[in-house]
């Protein structure tokens, strides 16, 4: 497999797909030997230290047993979009899939959870003035691993949502009317130019597009990426003058991580692109999101 392309799609297999497919004859070997069909595994365990995080959430490294036939991968880490680049790629983005985009960039959201927003989801804006809690929490229930949690876009992102939700929107609704007396909206936040609840395939076939379109090599996911990048080094920021902050667990509950040792990557990231994300502190909650025109 590492030296023939896939007969199916013609090109290079992925090294997780080899390592898939590897793990699953070698539990098959597993299950022969626990029920004596066999006297040995053909392949063997190697020791090796994998960066893990304790109780505190530290790092440390930690001891494990791993299969020698699985294949090494380098390690591809995430890097921030920067803000040139956000400019450039939402100008190439229709409404419906930049207000997605402003989600995934502000929240943190996944395509699953985007598409799955319903209008009656998202919260006023306001009166904010009185003394009450800056932070609007948006409770999301369709989630990966269907594990609940809340999400806190910026006010400005609500107010573009209300916006979208009574121009846009609305205009798709009446279109859609116009050609079926029948048709009834969705409860759904992000439709399609037919009326129809936006789909995932479509808004990752939307985002791959304006990506090329903007020169650029990423998808949807980046957008979270930077986000979670950019949330990271402001809490880290937060920190020195409150011991008591954990920022990367409250990364994690904000990313709907179910591990710690997934949201620890972003602890090396945000070392590396130290100055790409200077710019995005000071937008996250503002001019990151770039302007409807």
């Amino acid at each position: 497999m590492l030296e023939n392309p896939s007969t199916h799609t013609g090109r290079p297999y992925a090294r997780t797909t080899i390592n898939a497919r590897v793990s699953t004859v070698c539990r098959f070997y597993g299950w022969a030997l626990d029920r004596g069909m066999i006297d040995h595994c053909p392949f063997r365990l190697t020791e090796k230290m994998t960066l893990m995080l304790d109780g505190a959430y530290r790092p440390g490294l930690q001891r494990r047993q791993v299969n020698a036939l699985i294949v090494s991968r380098p390690e591809k880490l995430p890097r921030p979009l920067r803000a040139n680049e956000l400019a450039r790629l939402f100008a190439h983005l229709g409404p419906t899939a930049r207000l997605a985009a402003q989600w995934a960039l502000g929240a943190g959201l996944r395509r699953k959870e985007l598409c799955a927003l319903i209008v009656d989801q998202i919260p006023d804006s306001w009166p904010l003035d009185l003394g009450s809690d800056p932070l609007v929490g948006v409770p999301l229930h369709i989630t990966k691993g269907d594990r609940p949690r809340t999400v806190y876009p910026p006010l400005r992102l609500l107010d573009r949502t209300h916006w979208y939700v009574g121009e846009e929107r609305a205009r798709i609704v009446r279109r859609a009317r116009q050609s079926d007396r029948r048709y009834r909206p969705p409860a759904n936040l992000l439709l399609n130019e037919h009326g129809r609840a936006m789909t995932r395939k479509l808004l990752t076939t939307q985002l791959a597009e304006a990506f090329a379109a903007a020169g650029l090599q990423g998808t949807l996911h980046w957008l979270r990426h930077t986000f979670a990048m950019a949330m990271l080094a402001r809490l880290q920021v937060q920190a020195r003058t409150n011991p008591d902050l954990n920022p990367l667990k409250v990364v994690q509950v904000l990313l709907g991580h179910a591990s710690i040792t997934t949201t620890a990557i972003y602890l090396r990231c945000v070392e590396l692109h130290e100055r790409d994300l200077s710019e995005s502190l000071a937008y996250l909650y503002g001019e990151l999101i770039p302007a409807d025109d």
